[in-house]
């Protein structure tokens, strides 16, 4: 199966303090990939440097068979999308949902603008009825599902998941989860998915890659981290703490 998106050795340096240390990873095309740590292992630090967000210091990236430089063009943030942890902070309070999605569009001239915002909603779950209201007048579901609307609606091929639905209550997680699967399965996406929770990663991804002081620990199956077969203590250790996940 080809690979939609490749690491290799990347390097992330923030004041001489190395975020990541020669990561390798490489996700299939229409695969769901999951990262997993402890807070600072680096899974959002890797989403971020993918996206240019987090400047390499070293190795390479590579999207779809191209290997990106230091800057991302326009092409790059077509096929690549990212959904953010917090729907509250990456919402223009001041902008309707219809802006929100508009913005995208207006940036990469495109035209058929009515038609993907409409599709876009419906896809979400929310309908046009939402078009004209504010971010401050949406539940944080609502905010989470516009969020991605807004990640679907330049057509990506890779959505890059930062702890999606940490946020959110629980039952508002398992809507949020259940209606990305379900994009997924649809659109064919491939999936980056960062999370600290052991079973939303289970859930969701095929493959996974637990990360420790901005290194790969090991990868993994979801059905060999259920099985507890792993082969490093760090990883058991994350299974003992994950309480109410499988039992130990």
């Amino acid at each position: 199966m080809t690979a939609a998106l490749s690491v290799e050795g990347l390097e992330v340096v923030f004041d001489r303090f190395r975020a990541l240390k020669g990561v390798n990873l490489e996700v299939r095309e229409g695969e769901s990939y999951g990262l997993v740590g402890e807070s600072g292992s680096g899974k959002s630090t890797l989403l971020r440097a993918i996206t240019g967000l987090a400047p390499a210091a070293g190795g390479t990236i590579t999207v779809n068979g191209k290997t990106l430089g230091k800057t991302r063009d326009k092409a790059f943030y077509r096929d690549v999308q990212m959904v953010f942890q917090d729907p509250y902070g990456s919402l223009h309070p001041r902008q309707t949902v219809d802006r929100l999605l508009q913005e995208p569009l207006a940036i990469h001239d495109i035209a058929d603008g009515e038609k993907r915002i409409e599709r876009a909603l419906d896809e979400v779950g929310l309908g046009k009825g939402f078009r004209f209201r504010y971010a401050h007048q949406l539940s944080g579901g609502q905010r989470q599902r516009v969020a991605i609307a807004r990640a679907l609606i330049l057509e990506p091929s890779i959505l890059l998941l930062d702890e999606p639905t940490s946020a959110l209550d629980a039952s508002v997680q398992a809507e949020v989860l259940n209606l990305l699967e379900e994009v997924r399965r649809r659109r064919k996406l491939t999936f980056l998915m960062v999370s600290h929770d052991l079973a939303i990663i289970t859930h969701m991804c095929e493959r996974l890659m637990v990360m420790q002081n901005g290194e790969a620990v090991e990868t993994l199956t979801a059905s060999q981290l259920i099985g507890h077969r792993v082969s490093e203590d760090y990883t058991r250790n994350l299974l003992r703490a994950s309480e109410g996940f499988v039992r130990v």
